[in-house]
């Protein structure tokens, strides 16, 4: 199991068919959600984030993590490096449907300390995890993830700051039963 942050350089991006083994990474900090129509789980992780996602009988499970982490290959629906700028989409049994866009993107030291500054200082509804000092830079890294539920649909915004690298991942997802599958 991993106990720090991974280089940017090795992160991923995955989404299962199925829930994952909570042994499997380290969560700081998780949220439960619970409408008529699917329930959720929410786990900021010293890579990441974990989302588990469950409605009409079908089970999705997003993780964004290091490639170096060991994760099951069963019925793994997508799983990309998280490089660039990217959007994904499955469509599921039971009108289930799953968007997301996902981006690295290195900035110049003054907007990073910006952004970091502006998440870390900011109130926020969300899930906020302040990471300790890599020992590099003198502020660790940040985690913020918010979720936005309606009836049948959850969106999911996450950012994940990696200060050595002066690097933000953002992730913005739409999980939805049929009827609310407008695009991430």
């Amino acid at each position: 199991m991993l106990s720090v942050r991974p280089k940017v350089a090795e992160l991923a991006f995955h989404v299962f068919s199925r829930s994952l083994h909570p042994e499997l990474y380290t969560i700081h900090k998780t949220r439960s959600v619970e409408r008529d129509h699917y329930t959720a789980q929410i786990d900021i992780t010293n890579c990441g984030h974990v989302v588990t996602w469950n409605a009409a009988g079908v089970t999705l499970c997003e993780v964004a993590t290091s490639a170096q982490q060991p994760l099951p290959k069963r019925r793994c629906l997508l799983s990309k490096p998280l490089k660039g700028s990217r959007t994904e989409r499955a469509d599921c049994r039971q009108g289930i449907n799953y968007r997301t866009h996902f981006q690295l993107e290195r900035v110049e030291p003054d907007l990073f300390w910006m952004v970091q500054q502006q998440l870390g200082n900011g109130p926020t509804e969300g899930l906020l995890h302040r990471f300790d000092s890599s020992g590099r830079m003198a502020f660790g890294a940040l985690s913020y993830v918010s979720t936005e539920t309606r009836r049948n649909s959850m969106l999911l915004q996450a950012i994940h700051t990696f200060p050595d690298d002066f690097a933000i991942v953002k992730v913005e997802t739409l999980f939805s039963l049929d009827g609310e599958s407008k695009t991430a």
